[in-house]
């Protein structure tokens, strides 16, 4: 029976409004971290925005296994195929945990890292303390990454969803403790941020692991999960590898712009870490929906209802250009007032914070149609398990024309922190034009 587009949208809407919500309360987690930080210090705020960008540049990369859990699931429940999803789930967790492994010298030595990207010493060593701590979270936040697509793709979000407003209670209760000296606790400022962020994902672990054993245990994710399954591992490396690469890429454009910004100073730096968790919180919700898209394509491509995976495909690209539409308008309308919101007016930096971060928030409302748009083909070719192709657009993209644009605006051509997000722009329009184009382009 063919679907209508009210039934395709009705459909995103069930099935992404609680990934959407999921994504939201997890960077909700990193928000509280950036807000807490900013009333502490503005240096400590600029610190945590270079190591949170590390974090989240090596943990975005393993979570390409994760991804990878997604597309497998959703066809092998398309296909009604139990085992294959069981198989590919375990080897995904296995796929992370060896990947974590490899990371964390990255977080152990990060001083030297920092300082070698050009960072003021202080920062660089406020930096590599956070990361010294919140690097060991990488191992749970990995496994839950896995066990949330394999969840989603079951068309268990509401779960999903519960877990992680749980997370970000506890996260700004323990931040509360440990930044500021609160009940008791030790005044521990940036590193107690990273002892709270290492101690919600543990616990979100936990949390995700008894859901996953209670309501799916037709489907024994933890029987025998020392036994090696090396044909399923191998699948999953060989979907997951691309999609790691391919997110490195977008996530890697961001973190040169914050490398860039550090170069200008700690001022610039710190507006730029919140314009650019306002502009990522809005990304949530384009990520929520293409999480959901990935879903019903894959779930489409394994009972090869092609019409299906094609309508549904523009009419979640509709849905989403409509909520960057109005990002657009906030983003112009209320820009103090938003960036307001991370900062302690009594701070004698705050004044020159919002003077730099409104320009950016006007750079912020250029990319957010087309930044909307790249991640939902993204989504959608993921569905159907393309991964080869879009990392080789999102390398073109994002390295060979955003990182050069955005550091020829940025000081080639003097235009400082504006010019370094107008070359984000551009290279996530690039990506948006060639991933769209590919998704029309796409044959079974």
């Amino acid at each position: 029976m063919s679907q209508t587009t009210r039934d395709h949208i009705k459909a995103y809407l069930l099935l992404g409004l609680p990934l959407i919500g999921s994504h939201v309360a997890q960077f909700a987690i990193q928000l509280v971290d950036t807000i807490m930080l900013g009333w502490y210090s503005i240096e400590a705020l600029a610190a945590q925005v270079l190591a949170g960008t590390v974090f989240f540049v090596v943990f975005i990369f393993g979570s390409g296994f994760a991804f990878a859990v997604m597309p497998k699931v959703a066809q092998a429940e398309g296909a009604g195929d139990e085992r294959g999803a069981r198989r590919v789930t375990r080897m995904g967790i296995w796929a992370s945990l060896m990947f974590g492994v490899v990371a964390m010298p990255v977080f152990l030595f990060a001083e030297s890292l920092l300082l070698a990207l050009g960072q003021e010493a202080s920062l660089a060593k406020m930096g590599a303390d956070y990361l010294a701590v919140a690097g060991w979270g990488l191992f749970p936040a990995l496994i839950v990454m896995v066990l949330k697509s394999f969840l989603s793709a079951l068309e268990r979000t509401q779960a999903v969803l519960w877990i992680t407003i749980v997370a970000v209670f506890a996260n700004a209760l323990v931040n509360y403790a440990l930044i500021f000296g609160n009940w008791g606790a030790p005044e521990m400022g940036i590193v107690g941020a990273a002892w709270a962020s290492f101690a919600v994902q543990t616990v979100s672990l936990i949390l995700i692991v008894g859901y996953t054993q209670y309501a799916t245990p037709e489907h024994e994710v933890f029987v025998r999960f020392w036994r090696p399954d090396w044909d399923a591992l191998k699948d999953v490396f060989r979907l997951g590898w691309p999609i790691g690469v391919t997110t490195l890429a977008e996530v890697g454009l961001f973190a040169a712009s914050s490398v860039m910004m550090g170069w200008l100073g700690t001022i610039p730096l710190a507006a730029h870490g919140i314009a650019l968790q306002i502009a990522s919180l809005t990304f949530m919700v384009h990520l929520g929906l293409s999480n959901a898209a990935t879903v019903r394509a894959g779930r489409a491509h394994g009972r090869g209802d092609y019409d299906a995976l094609r309508q549904g495909g523009f009419v979640v690209m509709g849905m989403s250009a409509v909520v960057a539409l109005l990002a657009v308008i906030l983003f112009l309308s209320i820009p103090e007032l938003l960036l307001g919101t991370f900062l302690d007016p009594r701070d004698p930096d705050t004044s020159a914070v919002l003077a730099i971060g409104v320009g950016l928030m006007a750079a912020a409302a250029l990319f957010q149609v087309v930044d909307a748009a790249q991640v939902m083909a993204l989504g959608i070719l993921r569905g159907v398990q393309d991964t080869k192709g879009p990392m080789i657009i999102a390398a073109i993209a994002y390295w060979v024309v955003g990182v050069p644009a955005s550091y020829v605006l940025g000081f080639s051509l003097g235009l400082g922190g504006v010019g370094v997000w107008l070359g984000l722009a551009l290279g996530l329009a690039v990506a948006a034009v060639l991933l769209i184009w590919r998704f029309v382009r796409w044959q079974p």
